[in-house]
């Protein structure tokens, strides 16, 4: 199904004015419009995987910006998920520039590094725990939250240099083109919510910018 409706997705944006479309999962479509326009001439997709070499292929297959979704484990073990997407993306014949990098994972920045993990740590189990009807989750201790905020976990938590320094680091290792971050998770309180996207804003967003030479400004 999830095939399908990106097929159907990407057919609506190579003419969003004359859509004809038969599939298994929704009643056909023929010659139909679907407003509104996209603001740009052709709207910009990127496709969310687990990690997956399935979805990994489809991404590069099809030549979208791909997004990687970690929530744990050590960062240089995702380089070859990379390096396969890449290269499945050039195989099919897209250009490197199209075969864009996108990372996403939780995210929360305070003015220390250790305050930022004592405040997080309790959020963060509440929402990685198992909860009902699947029972989908885990347990996670102190020691094994620590390691996966570390210098190369996939849990983006810590002071703002610890911040820009691991988002630099994604840079570095996988040529990143953007990065997103959750913030809110875990019934975390709205002011430590707040206080965390300040941070972003004031000194994180600006230092990574003005490291990579990259202008401040809304997304494409």
């Amino acid at each position: 199904m999830f095939a399908e409706k990106l097929r159907l997705l990407l057919a609506i944006r190579e003419d969003p004015d004359h859509v004809t479309w038969n599939g298994r999962f929704r009643p056909a479509m023929e010659d139909l419009s679907v407003p509104p326009r996209p603001r740009q001439e052709k709207l910009p997709l990127w496709l969310g995987v687990g990690g997956t070499p399935s979805s990994v292929e489809r991404a590069g297959r099809l030549g979208l910006p791909m997004v990687l979704g970690l929530i744990g484990g050590d960062l240089r073990r995702v380089r070859p998920v990379v390096e396969h997407y890449r290269a499945v993306g050039t195989a099919a014949g897209h250009p490197s520039e199209r075969l864009e990098l996108g990372i996403s994972s939780h995210f929360y920045v305070g003015r220390t590094s250790q305050g930022a993990r004592d405040d997080l740590f309790p959020h963060y189990r509440e929402y990685v725990r198992p909860k009902p009807p699947t029972g989908r989750g885990f347990h996670i201790s102190r020691a094994d939250f620590d390691a996966n905020s570390g210098p190369f976990g996939a849990l983006v938590a810590g002071s703002p240099q610890e911040i820009i320094d691991k988002i630099l680091t994604k840079h570095a290792l996988f040529g990143l083109d953007r990065y997103l971050g959750q913030v809110d998770f875990g019934g975390m309180p709205a002011p430590m919510v707040h206080a965390s996207i300040e941070l972003l804003a004031t000194e994180v967003a600006p230092a990574i910018r003005k490291e990579l030479g990259v202008p401040a400004g809304p997304a494409a």
